[in-house]
């Protein structure tokens, strides 16, 4: 069953779209990673999920309701980023110890338990905290609330690489607990690729691929070989990536819609097939250009 439906959703800030006829489909009980360079539109989809914003045109339904200020969707779901408001007159203890009034499934005992994990103080107040420590203490929030649906926005800003582990490993311990749904928008995509279950890449406000990792993971191939071999057998298909590695020899990402068949004639042609990670392959999707920064220092 979709927790969330999208259709022609469009957001204009002024004369600029922060989404451009947007649709898709989220599935419950499924963490899905929103992925897209800075820009992309994540924000902007993931406050309108929230009913923080409305937006332009278009429709969107969040358990079969409008999320833009609703109390159905507002009790089930969680926003957790890097500008929560929370109560600056309390300390993190008394912040923790009310949030059980606001969220109907709050674990008080597993926000305790990672409270204590990673070293907070519960006199301290949340405005005293460096960057890294709001991350961590708005991921307890974010977890411990468990609501059918939790949006992660760039949840990990500021933290350092064995907290990030950590989280990642917490999310998905408590995931399998309680499964619910879960949408986390990162820029380390190989650092998350092995929590999610789908991918949703966006580019200028639009959808530009949404699918299940492991079809990610075979949607595309690199091809290595002599420049004139590869070119042959690429000069039909869809170029995502190229680059030229001296020597007459030239890399190239394509769409790989090849049979068994057509493979096995590319590797007898000299050309190596090699598999391209996820986070390679948003990377060139989103980019510019076919050749990435290479191209800035092309002449001609």
């Amino acid at each position: 069953m979709s927790v969330i439906e999208c259709k022609g959703l469009t957001k204009a800030f002024g004369g600029t779209k922060a989404l451009d006829n947007f649709s898709c489909k989220i599935e419950g009980n499924t963490i899905t990673g929103l992925i897209g360079r800075n820009g992309a539109g994540k924000t902007t989809l993931l406050k309108i999920i929230a009913g923080y914003l409305q937006q332009t045109t278009g429709e969107i339904t969040v358990f079969s309701e409008r999320p833009f200020n609703d109390l159905t969707v507002s009790a089930n779901v969680i926003f957790v980023h890097d500008q929560l408001n929370l109560p600056t007159a309390l300390n993190l203890k008394e912040i923790l110890d009310v949030m059980a009034s606001f969220y109907q499934n709050w674990d008080r005992e597993l926000a305790q338990r990672l409270f204590d994990y990673f070293s907070l103080h519960p006199m301290q107040y949340y405005n005293g905290l460096s960057k890294g420590m709001k991350s961590t203490f708005n991921m307890i929030v974010g977890l411990a609330a468990r609501t059918p649906l939790t949006l992660f926005d760039e949840p990990t800003t500021g933290m350092d690489a064995a907290v990030r582990k950590d989280f990642y490993r917490a999310l998905l311990k408590d995931y399998i607990a309680y499964p619910r749904t879960i949408i986390l928008s990162s820029h380390h995509l190989d650092e998350i690729e092995d929590l999610l279950e789908d991918i949703l890449l966006m580019q200028r406000g639009q959808m530009l691929l949404h699918m299940s990792v492991t079809d990610l993971k075979e949607w595309a191939v690199g091809l290595e070989g002599r420049t004139v071999a590869v070119k042959e057998w690429t000069k039909n298909r869809e170029v995502i990536f190229s680059k030229n590695g001296g020597l007459d020899q030239t890399y190239v990402v394509v769409r790989n819609d090849f049979t068994a068949a057509e493979l096995q004639k590319v590797k007898l042609a000299g050309i190596k097939t090699l598999p391209v990670s996820s986070s390679d392959l948003c990377v060139y999707l989103t980019s510019k250009t076919k050749g990435g920064i290479d191209d800035v220092f092309n002449k001609g």
